[in-house]
């Protein structure tokens, strides 16, 4: 297993951030480990890291303890924490060569990350000139500059812009074919671009586990559907196979049916049959989103 967690526990005063939870990450894995924010996402990351130590319970990253063996799972693990921390002053390739040497890694490894993680062009510039993309590709150069064989990232895309997101996604994709990803996000593309499974954290405690290819199988889809007046949800729950009906906006539907079968055409024919106009029909696979606000919300 590249990651072990069993029965973790930690508290903070009188507040109990994570709660008894337990989990294993095999070799090569890619999860997303999703929450809203304050259910303990960051601090399990810092737990896995050695930044700090749990309450009660116990830990391994790639089979070293997280107390017993420290400097150990520090070597097996690049870490990019939510706020990057870069030292702005510096040059792309100084602050990597300055890195390789508190690693001992070589000059020559240096230059590789930089191809890797597209910061070719940008390498002679000062941190504080890139764009925040570019600062995320600097954090995730450095996490991989000693060759880990864990990657935690702790919100690696929070702020990005959407070709930055795709960028991102893709380098994260990249690297993630020979190592194990552990990553979290509060973005569900995010999960669903990337991610072979997904964990969900709530209030302290592990809600959900489940592969992303169950999810997507899952006996349940949304249509969205927009119409050029309003109508009655309870008029929309007559399509067969409706489940729930969400007027999102305006005259914006999301019907959620529960089939597998796609029922845009089933839609286009009752509003046809019933005299509505459509103005948009889409279909959208809302598996994930569903279940996060299912057993999230309040």
């Amino acid at each position: 297993m590249s990651i072990e967690v069993e029965n973790i526990s930690k508290i903070y005063g009188e507040q109990k951030a994570l709660n008894n939870i337990s989990f294993s990450v095999n070799k090569g894995e890619i999860v997303g480990f999703l929450g809203p924010n304050g259910a303990g996402k960051s601090t399990l990351m810092k737990i896995l890291t050695t930044y700090i130590n749990a309450t009660e319970g116990k830990a391994k990253v790639n089979n070293f303890d997280v107390i017993e063996s420290k400097q150990n799972v520090q070597n097996s693990v690049g870490y990019l924490p939510e706020h990057n921390p870069l030292y702005l002053e510096m040059y792309v390739r100084e602050y990597l060569m300055f890195n390789a040497n508190v690693y001992k890694t070589s000059k020559t490894r240096v230059n590789d990350v930089i191809e890797l993680t597209g910061l070719t062009p940008e390498a002679h510039k000062k941190i504080s000139q890139l764009s925040k993309g570019y600062r995320q590709r600097v954090g995730l150069a450095n996490a991989l500059l000693h060759e880990p064989d864990v990657l935690i990232l702790d919100e690696p895309t929070t702020g990005l812009d959407p070709n930055q997101l795709v960028d991102i996604r893709h380098l994260i994709t990249t690297v993630g074919k020979n190592k194990t990803v552990f990553l979290s996000t509060h973005i569900m593309q995010e999960v669903e671009a990337i991610c072979d499974r997904v964990i969900i954290i709530n209030k302290g405690e592990i809600v959900a586990d489940k592969k992303l290819k169950e999810l997507r199988n899952a006996k349940e889809q949304t249509v969205i559907v927009e119409f050029d007046y309003r109508v009655e949800d309870a008029f929309l729950l007559k399509l067969p196979n409706a489940k729930t009906v969400k007027n999102t906006h305006d005259f914006v539907y999301e019907i959620t049916f529960s089939t597998t079968e796609d029922m845009r055409s089933y839609v286009f024919d009752f509003a046809h049959d019933n005299q509505l106009k459509i103005l948009q029909l889409n279909q959208k696979n809302a598996s994930l989103e569903h279940l996060f606000r299912e057993l999230t919300s309040e």
